[in-house]
């Protein structure tokens, strides 16, 4: 009998494509390609509500899904904070997009461990409102970088009233990536205290 993939595994699949076209038209910083980027995550952060919402929907869960989906999220966000750090107008801080990555790759972990006991790390509540300010920076980032590629598309009075907004807005983007850091650090602490059994479980022996 042949297996089809779910139509929720498709889409979260898709959302994993989109972020790398994303980070690759970020990092060419051609005007026209970082305001599309903007366009297509946009779209993609869309699908990770809309591939949630069709498993719950059609009641097709699958472990691919409950360990890819928080993947790819992953991927999206980390694309997204990699490519600020080369848009050196931004002075998107490289430190706190370390500390988002090293959580991302914490809790991954822990979601492996949790696999290999025949567990699943389920989402929290920390984790999911950390998901959201981080969905909700990038986005921000995301319309400061937009108003300043659009400056040398435009000319007259709008290209001096966005370059005024731009200036205003330009030190927005540290402390907006400090605060989706610092929830995103908090939210770690969340899922290692309520998974330290896990992991010593995992990292011990026996005791004979």
């Amino acid at each position: 009998m042949k297996k089809a993939m779910t139509l929720a595994n498709k889409i979260t699949l898709t959302r994993a494509l989109l972020a790398i076209i994303m980070f690759f038209m970020m990092v060419s910083q051609k005007p026209i390609a970082v305001i599309i980027a903007s366009f297509i995550y946009g779209f993609a952060a869309c699908t990770d509500w809309v591939d949630g919402r069709i498993a719950r929907a059609t009641n097709t869960y699958t472990p691919f899904g409950a360990i890819v989906d928080p993947f790819v999220d992953k991927i999206l966000v980390g694309a997204a904070f990699f490519a600020f750090t080369d848009l050196h107008f931004l002075h998107v801080p490289v430190w706190a997009v370390f500390l988002i990555i090293l959580r991302e790759l914490l809790v991954s972990t822990l979601r492996v461990l949790a696999a290999l006991n025949n567990k699943v790390l389920a989402a929290e509540r920390w984790g999911k409102f950390k998901t959201t300010v981080q969905l909700i920076a990038i986005g921000l980032i995301f319309v400061i970088a937009d108003i300043y590629f659009c400056i040398p598309l435009t000319k007259g009075a709008l290209k001096e009233n966005l370059t005024l907004v731009s200036e205003i807005l330009s030190a927005l983007p540290y402390p907006t990536t400090v605060i989706a850091a610092a929830v995103t650090c908090l939210s770690a602490i969340t899922y290692l205290k309520n998974n330290w059994a896990l992991l010593k479980e995992s990292w011990s022996l026996p005791i004979k």
